[in-house]
């Protein structure tokens, strides 16, 4: 059950890179993700049954209990995805006020996620984005499920406000929205005043985001019947080229 939404209008594939140059974001339906990334009508979906068993997010600094999520490291090339060891999650707070600055470590990725072939697929084709944006090169990925939902009442995508991730692109792809209203997306430009304001409802679907270029936030959620659960699902990747952030610098592996 979902309330009626004010939905963005998803840029074809053929005009991906111009609006991306011209805006600095981009919306692709699921349709256009299976294409770019190669993926069959159930990779996704196939992956739906990993939210439910998201362990909690420990580190929320505002006190809340509404996120779950876990976390996985990649080196993406067009030749190979290559995990590598577990790490923290990591930004300065110049990007993220309110959780930046600590070392936060999550439960890795479950094993039958990271090694299906389509999580590959996926990467590699939204890595061939963040080469339209900034060249072909190695790209490191993180990787992040991520459940909000409402149990407290209200539940919060983006606690921290509205932000960038201190990387090259950004993608956020819907995997569910349950009982759901608000969560509504907010893309502004970093320098200026121009923003757009639209909810992301179709699983599959995913905002494109040129970081340097624009700040993102996503409103909170309640629940359309309080009676019942109600939860948003989405996959968080993030590339950035040079290394992953880490209180030294950037750091390769």
């Amino acid at each position: 059950m979902n309330a009626l939404l004010p939905t963005p209008i998803s840029t074809p594939l053929t005009g991906l890179q111009a609006q991306l140059s011209d805006a600095g974001w981009a919306v692709i339906d699921a349709a256009a993700l299976r294409v770019l990334c190669g993926l069959t009508a159930e990779s996704l979906p196939s992956w739906q049954g990993h939210w439910p068993a998201l362990p909690p997010d420990r580190h929320l600094r505002d006190g809340g209990h509404y996120r779950r999520r876990r976390h996985g490291c990649f080196v993406v090339t067009p030749e190979a995805v290559q995990p590598v060891p577990h790490r923290a999650h990591w930004q300065p707070v110049d990007y993220n006020a309110l959780h930046g600055g600590f070392q936060r470590w999550f439960d890795p990725l479950p094993e039958a996620l990271a090694q299906d072939p389509a999580w590959a697929r996926l990467l590699q084709g939204l890595a061939g984005v963040a080469d339209t944006l900034r060249g072909q090169r190695p790209w490191f990925v993180e990787a992040h499920p991520f459940r909000i939902d409402t149990a407290g009442g209200i539940g919060r995508p983006t606690p921290e406000g509205a932000h960038r991730d201190g990387v090259d692109l950004v993608a956020v792809l819907i995997v569910a929205r349950h009982n759901v209203k608000g969560g509504e997306t907010r893309v502004f430009d970093a320098v200026g005043p121009q923003g757009v304001r639209f909810t992301l409802a179709e699983p599959g679907s995913a905002l494109l985001l040129d970081d340097e270029r624009v700040i993102h936030e996503t409103t909170p959620i309640q629940p359309l019947d309080p009676a019942l659960p109600a939860w948003r699902d989405t996959l968080v990747l993030t590339f950035r080229q040079g290394g992953f952030q880490g209180p030294e610098g950037d750091l390769t592996a």
